[in-house]
């Protein structure tokens, strides 16, 4: 998935984030001020940034202001605060932030946040002249019956079949079609948890119970550096 950027200088703000954005699939550095999102920005090139406003060494609309001047806001950056009015939300519009989130900010609002804001740098990157499909989640898949049944799986855009010997009992197979069931919307949807839940018709609470208890791989289909 994608490298996200938070920056913000309450600890419990950037777990919360981390965790949420970890759990869609993506990557997630942090920062608790202007220094060190300087550093991250120029060592890991975010795919996006969640930026807070208001923070105690260099707010958030002045190291907008900053990146823009420089070249560096190459990527989509949204702002967060529960202070700021709307004079320097559209202030940080017109610098080149894409959006502005209101703490406290709601899991619906966030995640459409970013995936506005991701979708918007996507839109920027030049066309393959090969292919425009990402390879996550472009495969082709096959099912076959000779026997056993075999059923597709997606895994990092490889076609694969996974055989189910259908001599056993009616829980250990349905234990093990259920697993390589979740596996295979895992991998499509590049490990997002929210889009597997969408998919599959449950609540995301009980998939990740499914998940643990089918003793699914949680970082299939996720990023990694």
């Amino acid at each position: 998935m994608a490298n996200i950027l938070v920056v913000d200088d309450e600890l419990g703000i950037r777990d919360l984030l981390s965790e949420i954005l970890n759990d869609e699939g993506h990557q997630v550095d942090l920062a608790e001020n202007a220094a060190q999102a300087r550093a991250a920005r120029a060592l890991a090139r975010p795919d996006l940034v969640l930026l807070d406003i208001w923070m105690p060494d260099t707010d958030g609309v002045t190291l907008l202001k900053e990146w823009s001047s420089t070249g560096l806001l190459t990527m989509p950056v949204i702002m967060m605060s529960g202070h700021a009015t709307i004079d320097t939300a559209v202030e940080a519009t017109k610098i080149g932030a894409m959006a502005f989130l209101e703490k406290p900010i709601t899991l619906q609002k966030l995640l459409k946040a970013v995936e506005q804001g991701l979708a918007r740098a996507v839109a920027r990157l030049p066309a393959s002249p090969l292919r425009a499909t990402s390879p996550l989640v472009d495969f082709v898949p096959e099912v076959i019956m000779a026997g056993s049944a075999l059923v597709a799986t997606a895994d990092r855009g490889l076609q694969s079949t996974q055989s189910f010997m259908l001599e056993k009992p009616l829980r250990d197979a349905r234990d093990e079609f259920e697993k390589a069931y979740f596996e295979f919307h895992l991998a499509k949807e590049g490990g997002s948890m929210t889009r597997v839940a969408e998919k599959t018709g449950l609540e995301r609470t009980h998939l990740y119970r499914k998940l643990k208890q089918l003793g699914v791989d949680l970082t299939r289909g996720k990023r990694s550096l």
